[in-house]
C-alpha cells in the first residue's frame, strides 16, 4: 500500500535512507505525477507522468547497523548522480513523494486533525490518533514523526548536490533549489507545529553516529522554516506559468510563509508582531490580483476529484493520478476513508468513516451552501449507475451525515478501484488566503473595511442566489392531488419543488431533495420569480417566493463591533470554509481554544448522542489535557537518540 503510514521512519533512518543496494532501490520504484504539463483538448487534461528514479529503501536503524557499516558493492554514489537536469527532477520528485506519503491516508482521518468539526465513526480501532489514548509509544506517532524526517533527509541530500554538476543551467538548479527549500520547510513546520521543538538536521545524514542530535528550540525550528521559505520565494516559479498548482510557486510559498506566521503569533510562542508579517505575505498575493475564488464552491472539490486545475483559487495540491491498473499510477485514499459512504464499485467504494459535528452544523445559516456540501445530505447507493444515491431523512441528525467535500462520483478514471482515488487533496487556497489576511488586519488594526471586505468575498461565494421560500397566499379549493409546482422569471433556474395538500387545499410548497445544495433552491435568480401552481384538479391556489441576495452573506454589525468579536467570526469562518481540510485541530491550538473546546464538544455529543457509541465519540474528546497540545516524541527515538528528551507531560 504505497500510501499507508506503516514504516517506522526517524530522523535516525535517514542514513539507510541513501544508502542502499541497487537491488532494493529497484523495488522501490514508485510513479509519482508533480512534474506534468497541461494539454488542453476541449475539456480533456492530458498528464506526463515522470518515474521516481532516485526513490530509496529505507531500514531500521536499529536492526541494521552491522548493513549500514559497510558500503554494498553496488551502492549508487552520488559520483553516479544528480550529474544531469533530470537527474535533479528525479532527485526532487523523491522529495515531493512524501507528500502523498502524508497526504493520502492516516493524515484524512486517522490524526484527529478535524477536532471540533468532526469525528471518525469507528469504535473499534485502538492506537489511533483520533482517540487521545497515545503514548510516546505508539506505533503511529512513531511513523508520523519519521515520516517528515525522511522528507527532510532527500531534501538535505538533493540540496547538498544540486550544484554538483555547473553545467547544468544556473536556472534550472535554481528552481530544483528552491522547491526543495521549501519542502524541507514544510515538512518541518509541520514536525514543529506537531512535536514542539524538534532535532533540526540541515546536512545529508552519512553516518549512524550522525543521528545524536539535540532537540532544537521551537523557535529556532521556525527560524529556519522562515529563512527556507523566504529564500525559496525567490526561486521558485509563478504558478501562471507553470499552469497548475501540483508543484511550489511562488503564490504557494507567499501563503505558506503567512500560516507559519500565524502559528508563530499564536501558541505556543506568542510573538503577536508576526502578524505584520503574515498580513505582509498575504497581501503580496491579493495585490498582485491574479488570484480569485471559483464562484461555486462545490466546483473547487469537484475540481479536484476530476484533476482539473484551478490555479486562481487552488494554489497549492497534493496530486494524485490513476487507479492502480495503468503504468502510471499515484493513488491516494481522499474519498475513501473521509468521504461518503459507498459499496458501490461504479461510483467508488469508500469507508466513509469521516462525519461532521452538530457543532459545525449549527454554523451555517439558511443560505450557506457549504454546509450540505460539506456534510452530505445522502449515502451512495450500493448498486445502480456512478453517483446513485440513497438520502437521508431532513430530519437526520447532524452526527450521521458524511463528510462531503471528496466525492467519488466525480472521478474521471476508470475502472475505480476500491479503497484508492485520484481525488488531490487541498493544501492551499485563496480563500484561505482571504481569511488569514483578515485575521492578521485585525489582530494589528481591529475589523477594518479591507479585513471585513475579505471575509465578505469569502462568504458571498458561498451563499445561495436561490429561492429562499415560498409562501402560500391562497392555498385555493378542490385539490385531489397536489398540483405541479413550476417558477417562471426572476433571471434564474433550477428550482425545483413539490406541493402538498389537505382537504382539497394547497397548504405548502418544499423544495426537491439535491445533493450539492442539500434542496433544489436553483441560482441565478436577480428577483423573485413567479410561482405558478398547475394540475391537481383544484384551482385558485396561490404563492409567492422569495429569493436570497448576497448582502445577507455579509458579516454583521455584532461581528464586526469589536476585535473580539471579528476574531470569533474569523474563528467560526475558517471552519466552515475549511473544514475536512486537516487545518482545524492547528488553527484551535494556536489560538490557544484546542483543551477546552474539546472538551465541551465531548460534553455535546455526550448530551445528543446518548448511546454506548455517542459515550465513545464523547470519550475522545474529553480525553484531551493540556499535554495534547503536542505529541509525544516517539519513545523509540529516545533510545535511539542520547540527546533527546521528552516533552512535558509525556514523560
Amino acid at each position: 500500500m504505497k500510501h499507508s503510514i506503516k514504516n517506522t521512519y526517524t530522523h535516525g533512518d535517514i542514513y539507510a535512507e541513501f544508502h542502499p543496494t541497487i537491488e532494493n532501490a529497484k523495488h522501490s520504484l514508485r510513479p509519482i505525477k508533480i512534474f506534468m504539463h497541461e494539454v488542453k483538448t476541449k475539456n480533456k487534461r492530458m498528464k506526463r507522468i515522470f518515474y521516481v528514479l532516485f526513490l530509496l529503501t529505507a531500514f531500521s536503524l536499529g536492526s541494521c547497523k552491522k548493513l549500514l557499516n559497510t558500503v554494498p558493492a553496488d551502492f549508487l554514489a552520488p559520483a553516479n548522480f544528480f550529474n544531469t537536469a533530470a537527474d535533479l527532477d528525479a532527485s526532487l520528485t523523491g522529495v515531493y513523494d512524501y507528500l502523498g506519503t502524508l497526504y493520502g491516508s492516516n493524515w484524512l482521518y486517522r490524526y484527529g486533525l478535524e477536532a471540533d468539526e468532526g469525528y471518525y465513526r469507528s469504535t473499534t480501532l485502538a492506537d489511533i490518533l483520533f482517540l487521545n489514548t497515545h503514548t510516546a509509544a505508539t506505533p503511529a506517532i512513531l511513523s508520523l514523526y519519521g515520516i517528515h524526517y525522511i522528507g527532510i533527509g532527500r531534501a538535505n541530500f538533493l540540496l547538498a548536490y544540486v550544484d554538483k554538476n555547473p553545467e547544468i543551467p544556473q536556472d534550472v538548479r535554481d528552481r530544483v533549489r528552491g522547491e526543495a527549500l521549501f519542502l524541507r520547510a514544510h515538512y518541518y513546520s509541520l514536525l514543529v507545529r506537531m512535536f514542539g521543538g524538534v532535532p533540526l538536521v540541515l546536512d545529508p545524514v552519512t553516518s549512524p553516529n550522525d543521528v545524536h542530535v539535540p532537540r532544537a528550540t521551537a523557535q529556532e525550528v521556525y527560524d529556519q522554516v522562515i529563512k527556507d521559505m523566504k529564500e525559496a520565494e525567490g526561486l521558485v516559479a509563478d504558478i501562471q506559468s507553470l499552469g497548475y498548482g501540483g508543484r511550489v510557486n511562488k503564490s504557494a510559498v507567499r501563503g505558506m510563509l503567512a500560516r507559519v506566521y500565524l502559528h508563530m503569533a499564536g501558541e505556543p510562542l506568542k510573538d503577536i508582531s508576526k502578524y505584520e508579517e503574515a498580513r505582509t505575505w498575504t497581501k503580496k498575493i491579493i495585490d498582485e490580483g491574479f488570484h480569485d475564488l471559483n464562484p461555486s464552491y462545490a466546483d473547487v472539490f469537484i475540481k479536484y476529484a476530476r484533476d482539473e486545475y484551478d490555479i486562481k483559487e487552488s494554489i497549492w495540491e497534493v496530486e494524485f493520478w490513476g487507479n492502480r491498473f495503468g503504468a502510471y499510477s499515484e493513488t491516494g485514499q481522499n474519498g475513501t476513508s473521509n468521504g461518503i459512504p459507498s459499496s458501490n464499485p461504479e461510483t467508488g467504494v469508500a469507508a466513509g468513516g469521516l462525519f461532521g459535528t452538530k457543532y459545525l452544523w449549527d454554523l451555517h445559516k439558511h443560505g450557506d451552501l457549504r454546509r450540505d456540501w460539506s456534510m452530505a445530505n445522502f449515502r451512495y447507493a450500493a448498486t445502480g449507475p456512478n453517483g446513485a444515491k440513497t438520502f437521508l431523512a431532513q430530519t437526520i441528525s447532524p452526527y450521521e451525515r458524511p463528510a462531503g467535500k471528496a466525492r467519488r462520483e466525480y472521478e474521471l478514471v476508470t475502472p475505480k478501484t476500491a479503497q484508492w482515488t485520484p481525488i488531490n487533496y487541498p493544501m492551499l487556497r485563496y480563500s484561505d488566503v482571504l481569511l488569514m489576511f483578515a485575521e492578521a488586519e485585525n489582530e494589528i488594526s481591529g475589523p477594518t473595511a479591507a479585513a471585513v471586505n475579505a471575509m465578505n468575498l469569502v462568504r458571498r461565494r458561498a451563499w445561495s442566489t436561490g429561492i429562499k421560500s415560498v409562501t402560500i397566499t391562497d392555498g385555493g379549493s378542490g385539490y385531489t392531488t397536489a398540483p405541479t409546482v413550476s417558477f417562471s422569471g426572476g433571471g434564474g433556474s433550477g428550482a425545483t419543488a413539490t406541493a402538498t395538500i389537505s382537504g382539497g387545499v394547497v397548504t405548502g410548497i418544499v423544495f426537491d431533495v439535491d445533493p450539492v445544495t442539500g434542496r433544489a433552491f436553483g441560482g441565478g435568480y436577480t428577483s423573485a420569480p413567479d410561482v405558478i401552481l398547475t394540475g391537481g384538479n383544484g384551482s385558485d391556489a396561490t404563492a409567492v417566493a422569495e429569493i436570497f441576495t448576497k448582502d445577507e452573506a455579509d458579516l454583521t454589525p455584532d461581528e464586526t463591533v469589536s476585535k473580539e468579536a471579528f476574531r470569533k467570526a474569523i474563528q467560526e469562518e475558517r471552519v466552515k470554509e475549511l473544514c475536512f481540510e486537516g487545518l482545524r485541530k492547528h488553527d484551535l491550538i494556536r489560538w490557544g481554544i484546542f483543551v477546552d473546546r474539546m472538551q465541551l464538544i465531548g460534553n455535546q455529543i455526550q448530551t445528543d448522542i446518548p448511546t454506548a457509541a455517542g459515550a465513545n465519540y464523547a470519550q475522545r474528546y474529553k480525553n484531551v489535557t493540556n499535554k495534547h497540545v503536542i505529541y509525544p516524541i516517539p519513545e523509540l527515538e529516545l533510545t535511539r537518540n542520547n540527546k533527546l528528551v521528552q516533552n512535558p507531560g509525556w514523560e
